[in-house]
Order: C-alpha cells, then sequence, then structure tokens
C-alpha cells in the first residue's frame, strides 16, 4: 500500500506542474482595446474552441478535476 500512496504522490507532483504550466501558457480574458474596433469578432475569436487556446482550457479543465480526484484521494486514504 506505500507503493501505492508514493505512485499517487508523484502523479500529484505532475498535474500540479502540468496544471500550473498550463495556466501561464493561456491568453488573458480581458479584450483589451481590441473590443472598441470590433477585433474580436474575428474567425480566430468565434472559432476559440476548435483553436490552441481551446484545446488549452480542455486541458486545463481535465488536469483541475484530476487535481481534486488526487487531492481528495490522498487525504482519505490511510496506508
Amino acid at each position: 500500500m506505500a507503493a501505492l500512496k508514493i505512485v499517487l504522490t508523484v502523479l500529484f507532483i505532475i498535474v500540479c506542474i502540468a496544471l500550473v504550466v498550463l495556466v501561464l501558457m493561456q491568453e488573458g480574458k480581458s479584450a483589451g482595446l481590441g473590443a472598441i474596433s470590433g477585433a474580436a469578432e474575428t474567425y480566430w475569436g468565434k472559432n476559440k474552441g476548435r483553436s490552441m487556446e481551446g484545446q488549452l482550457v480542455k486541458i486545463t479543465k481535465i488536469l483541475a478535476v484530476l487535481f481534486m480526484v488526487l487531492a481528495v484521494v490522498l487525504n482519505l486514504s490511510v496506508f
């Protein structure tokens, strides 16, 4: 059982580092002065879900859920 806790802890650390890196790679949500001139209504603005930014958001959500699950499992486990 101690080996399982070590494996889960290592996985938890990897998920933590990946989550930090992905959050730092994302762009800010503020449109800035581009919103005044309507620059946000471009092709890339409408299809963000299919772009690299959309993929980063999806992966971040998955890693956040995995982070929470691992945190609960590591706290509740009695090894």
